[in-house]
């Protein structure tokens, strides 16, 4: 069994805070009519309040500490401090239509030694409302849900493989790249999915239920939790490119590595 650091600790206390304010919204949202205006406000306000009380909680107890959040953008810290990557309702289009599949990612990365802008990812936290469940990482000491260890699957070939993506969506993506992607992963997996919360989806991949991963068009505070899960894992994350950052958001594909190997090669074949 696995100790949640003093870390760890902090970072759960403000997704599981914020959590219990999202729950109670999601109740409401539900019996709203369902409109442009009225849920869509609704929702944003739901976010907006989690946000808040995620700040406000991350802050008292690292108060010198920064902020990526993706309401309230970049709030500056000491610059030899780490700072935090928010996001407050990964699967706002879920929550807004009543579907229990939405989580909460945080992430601490480290400033670059050389004080050039910032380096790796050292803890990371993906909290799931509906369930209850916080997934977790921290830098060599693995990625777990709870206090069980999490470990990526260990399928090879991608006739067995069941793989996530997101999908492009009204003024969002690439509408002609992921279908040239789709059309090459397709036919050789077993299955693909889409659940509309690309954090969750990560820390699926983590845990052994998606054997893969890949999207472009992501933000930092979508994935920064969920790359540092699958790497503590055993799994392997980088861009369509096969280039390794420590986060990926722009483009992201995470697997075990032989499938890994196996996704870049078609999905960069299928973009030539």
């Amino acid at each position: 069994m696995s100790m949640f650091s003093g870390l760890i600790r902090v970072m759960e206390r403000a997704a599981r805070k914020a959590g219990g304010r999202l729950r109670r919204d999601f109740g409401e949202v539900e019996h709203l009519q369902v409109s442009r205006k009225g849920p869509a406000d609704f929702v944003s306000k739901a976010d907006m309040r989690a946000e808040r009380a995620i700040y406000d909680e991350l802050l008292h107890a690292r108060p010198d500490w920064g902020f990526v959040m993706e309401e309230a953008g970049t709030i500056e810290g000491a610059p030899d401090k780490p700072r935090w990557i928010v996001d407050p309702l990964d699967g706002t289009s879920n929550f807004l239509h009543g579907i229990p599949h939405f989580a909460i990612s945080i992430a601490v990365q480290e400033p670059r030694l050389d004080g050039r802008g910032w380096g790796e990812v050292t803890a990371g936290v993906v909290y799931n409302p509906s369930s209850d469940q916080t997934y977790w990482a921290e830098k060599t000491r693995g990625a777990w849900l709870q206090d069980a260890r999490l470990r990526v699957s260990a399928r090879r070939h991608l006739s067995d493989a069941l793989v996530a993506t997101g999908i492009p969506f009204q003024g969002h993506g690439d509408f002609a790249e992921w279908s040239r992607i789709f059309g090459a992963i397709g036919p050789e997996v077993a299955g693909i999915r889409r659940f509309g919360a690309a954090s969750l989806d990560l820390a699926y991949v983590a845990q052994g239920r998606f054997d893969g991963f890949w999207e472009s068009g992501l933000n930092d505070w979508d994935t920064a939790a969920g790359c540092l899960l699958v790497r503590e894992a055993g799994g392997f994350v980088s861009d369509y490119r096969g280039r390794t950052e420590p986060i990926h958001s722009k483009q992201i594909i995470a697997a075990n590595d032989a499938l890994h190997s196996k996704l870049h090669k078609i999905l960069a074949g299928s973009l030539r």
